[in-house]
């Protein structure tokens, strides 16, 4: 695609000697500018509905709105080298969590950070995740800026970075325009675009396309992501295709405030052992049960697994099966903690220090920060977010400790990494054409149903039909969910397979790293302006 502007675009061009950073700047349309400035006090009213009531909110608002900003990241030792400020915005949580290893990555190597956040909980999680980097000064933190012109000066002016990263897909075209005008490199990492996210982004192909030229490097996550930047307006010359950082083991700081027991950082890494299950098991009073999360749920998703226990309660060999429900939002605590009663299965809450019985069903993990926790005990992760329509959420976090995983069909924020990991059989998916199962010369059948074997080319074509029924999908999961359960050998095979594959692919984080070096190396020979 040619890069020539169209005439709906204002461009300012800037002669450099070194090839391949891109100094044009690519103005959004004017309607664009428009738009913004009638939004910007309605997003005011949308924050002070949603935020009045925190105590963080007069904070939130001012950072929002360029009023006010924490100090700059300081330099913490004269022994190191500080190579400058890196502004890496990341929208939420799940975001959060993915570039986590990244920043750190970029700390070692001598880089100060500065993270912004656009939702409560991405920033309640930066806040945790980042704590003690914050208090230390090597990163400092805020929501981000609102995409209006005055403020976006302020907060660079501000902040003063020598590269901006913006995590997967969300892109705002004044503030791409603005780090351009101040040969400021801006790197899309992990880049993702799905479907509807192109299709949502070709809407609008004027503001798109101002963004995808003011993007100094793309970092796909795919071919398939790659193709479709292109064909936004990014030319060949600024992507590159490097893989996904989920596959990155992203070992959690937990909560200090929460409650024993407790895993150390040891369990929560790659090499997660069948001994630490069983000392986990040991210290929740769980041993010898059979033990699955339904982890990072959604309104809508909990129904489902509560259901999903049911029946397996029902079966003669699985009636001592313990469901370990994990909300993905802590503003639904008490409500998924109502619908268990209402379910009249036998429950314990986390928050609330209630130990698991012998009679517990259900057992809320309603606390912060222990995800990895969980997904260890457990023997089976059904991961949230994909059976409601919400993209998925990331299934290398169970896979790393070697806990086979269960997705619905919801999955477009992560489908290459499912694909992958169900390709080795490590991760079920109803009607996903890459699904070998693992097996075992001992593997047993569960009385009353079989696991669903791989899908051949003809039963794919016949399952798209089938896929539309939402209960045949449910009845597939069940299956595969109480197969697993009642051969948990079988099960742990599967896990380990997806445990060697995270390994293999820990290299996307040195290929991303490299990337985001290179480029603000070649920015740093530019002569000033």
């Amino acid at each position: 695609m040619s890069s020539s502007p169209t005439p709906s675009e204002h461009v300012s061009q800037r002669s450099d000697s070194v090839s391949g950073l891109n100094h044009a700047v690519y103005q959004p349309p004017f309607y664009y500018q428009c738009a913004i400035n009638v939004l910007k006090p309605l997003y005011r009213l949308q924050v002070w509905r949603r935020s009045h009531q925190r105590d963080n909110y007069q904070q939130e608002v001012a950072q929002r709105f360029g009023k006010h900003y924490p100090s700059p990241p300081i330099t913490v030792s004269d022994n190191m080298t500080h190579h400058g400020v890196i502004w890496c915005h990341a929208v939420s949580l799940g975001e959060t969590n993915t570039v986590a290893p990244l920043l750190e990555a970029l700390l070692a190597a001598g880089y100060q950070i500065w993270l912004t956040n656009t939702t409560q909980t991405g920033f309640a999680r930066g806040a945790s995740r980042f704590a003690d980097e914050i208090a230390q000064g090597q990163m400092s933190h805020s929501y981000v800026p609102v995409d209006s012109p005055v403020v976006i000066e302020t907060f660079l002016a501000h902040v003063q970075p020598i590269a901006a990263l913006f995590v997967e897909t969300e892109l705002w075209a004044n503030i791409l325009s603005k780090l351009a005008e101040q040969r400021i490199p801006s790197i899309l990492v992990n880049g993702r675009l799905s479907a509807s996210s192109f299709a949502s982004y070709q809407k609008i192909a004027a503001v798109s396309r101002s963004m995808m030229k003011n993007l100094t490097l793309i970092i796909a996550q795919d071919n398939e992501s790659a193709k479709r930047f292109r064909q936004l307006g990014a030319s060949s010359a600024q992507i590159r295709v490097a893989g996904s950082l989920k596959w990155v083991i992203n070992a959690p700081k937990q909560d200090s405030s929460a409650s024993e027991p407790r895993v150390d950082e040891q369990s929560n890494s790659l090499h997660g052992s069948i001994s630490d299950q069983m000392s986990l098991a040991e210290r929740f009073g769980v041993t010898g049960r059979p033990i699955w999360v339904a982890a990072s749920t959604h309104s809508g998703e909990e129904d489902i697994a509560l259901s999903l226990q049911q029946q397996l309660l029902s079966q003669a060999a699985l009636t001592d099966t313990l469901l370990v429900l994990v909300p993905r939002h802590p503003e639904r605590f008490d409500e998924v903690a109502e619908l268990v009663k209402k379910s009249a299965l036998t429950m314990a809450r986390r928050s609330r220090d209630e130990s698991i019985e012998a009679a517990t069903q259900v057992y809320v993990a309603d606390s912060m920060g222990e995800l990895m926790i969980w997904y260890q005990l457990a023997n089976v992760a059904l991961v949230g977010g994909s059976l409601v329509d919400i993209g998925g959420h990331n299934p290398v976090e169970p896979a790393s400790v070697a806990t086979p995983v269960i997705m619905g069909r919801y999955t477009q924020s992560c489908q290459s990494v499912v694909d992958k990991l169900a390709e080795v059989g490590a991760l079920y998916q109803p009607y996903n054409a890459f699904y070998r199962p693992v097996t075992t010369s001992h593997a047993h059948t569960f009385p009353d149903t079989a696991a669903p074997a791989s899908l051949t080319d003809e039963a794919c074509a016949s399952a798209a039909h089938t896929a539309g029924d939402i209960r045949a999908e449910t009845t597939l999961i069940y299956q595969q969910l109480a197969a697993w359960l009642y051969d948990l050998a079988l099960a742990k095979r599967a896990g380990l397979a997806g445990e060697r594959l995270i390994r293999q692919q820990q290299s996307v984080l040195t290929r991303q790293v490299t990337m985001i070096e290179e480029v603000i190396a070649q920015q740093s020979h530019q002569e000033p302006l």
